[in-house]
């Protein structure tokens, strides 16, 4: 396998995800659009968590890579908000804007066709502060002005959901935006389904099955994350990535993730015995919203820590096999609720 002109910097990683056993792709001509990836280089980041993520450069060639190597027929992709490549200067709230302007660039790339065949970035999420209540406008116009792949923000909500931040959520409806949004604290989604009740217009996509889920934690926190799903998933204009519980939080690390496994001596987990220990959250959240207010999601490079992208699909594909999904409802899974969610054109 070759890497690009950043192997030295991703070494570790490529190397270790070199030693897993390479499967045979399931279901290689499914169309997939993979709603949920990061671009960026944080070889000088200080601040966490981007300075202890392992991929230390993931730009168009890295994630090229991934996708033509994997053999999954992954159509487009969405970029997910990371503080990529903010403006060095102009007015703070403005910043933000820059990561927009570089992810159309890599989507301009993309459609050259020097990349292969996916098309990167038809879908963009970003940042704004929505503190700044009526006055975040501007910002939400810029990204729009960026990119005409630009769909919607992601960005934490306070707990009082108080009118400043009210004020600029209510601007999300009016120029057809989305509103992503992930914390490792699962006990929030209640709030953020009182957010989605409030404003039914705005389609909310909670990532990463809602938050931090430990396969080895207690069947106390088992049923707070049951009851907190079952909040979210009353609203009916929320929407759930499923994915992302493959990444390291803060201190806790996953049992399959590459830190312990290296410590080990042991290689990547192949997609069977991750479906064996993930499956029943996929399963509980797939229930609960229905597979046509759900998606599969990549979120790499950051779950690239703990599996390949190759990997990675194949096991939600077994997912989908064992959940008895009809064709119908894995085509929403793999690719129609991110295409509705965000306003994708899907080729015919």
């Amino acid at each position: 396998m070759t890497y690009s002109a950043y192997d030295s910097a991703n070494e570790p990683i490529n190397s270790w995800l070199n030693q897993e056993t390479i499967e045979e792709v399931l279901e290689p001509d499914l169309p997939i659009i993979d709603p949920h990836h990061h671009l960026w280089d944080i070889r000088t980041a200080t601040i966490e968590p981007l300075a202890s993520f392992a991929q230390k450069v993931y730009l168009c060639d890295e994630i090229s890579q991934d996708l033509n190597e994997s053999g999954h027929n992954v159509v487009q992709t969405v970029f997910a908000q990371c503080g990529a490549f903010f403006r060095a200067d102009g007015p703070q709230a403005m910043k933000c804007v820059g990561e927009t302007e570089f992810v159309h660039g890599i989507a301009a790339m993309s459609n050259s066709g020097n990349y292969g065949k996916t098309k990167l970035c038809t879908g963009i999420f970003g940042s704004a502060d929505m503190r700044l209540g009526k006055a975040v406008e501007p910002v939400l116009q810029a990204h729009m002005a960026a990119s005409p792949n630009f769909r919607g923000v992601r960005t934490a909500f306070p707990s009082d959901l108080n009118a400043d931040f009210m004020d600029g959520y209510a601007l999300l409806a009016k120029h057809q935006l989305s509103y992503d949004n992930y914390s490792p604290d699962f006990e929030r989604l209640p709030t953020l389904a009182r957010l989605a009740d409030k404003n039914p217009d705005v389609t909310i996509i909670v990532n990463h099955l809602g938050g931090t889920v430990d396969a080895n934690g207690s069947k106390e926190e088992l049923k707070r994350w049951h009851a907190s799903i079952d909040a979210i998933a009353a609203s009916p204009n929320a929407v759930m990535k499923c994915g992302g519980i493959q990444m390291r939080v803060g201190a806790w690390t996953p049992s399959f993730h590459m830190a312990p496994h290296l410590a080990k001596g042991a290689p990547p987990l192949g997609s069977e015995a991750l479906c064996e220990l993930l499956f029943p959250y996929y399963e509980y959240v797939i229930n609960a919203f229905g597979p046509n207010r759900c998606m599969f999601e990549s979120n790499f490079p950051v779950d690239r820590e703990c599996v390949s992208y190759r990997t990675l699909w194949n096991l939600f594909k077994r997912i989908a096999q064992r959940l008895g999904l009809s064709e119908a409802e894995k085509t929403e899974m793999f690719s129609g609720t991110a295409a509705k969610a965000y306003r994708l054109k899907l080729e015919s």
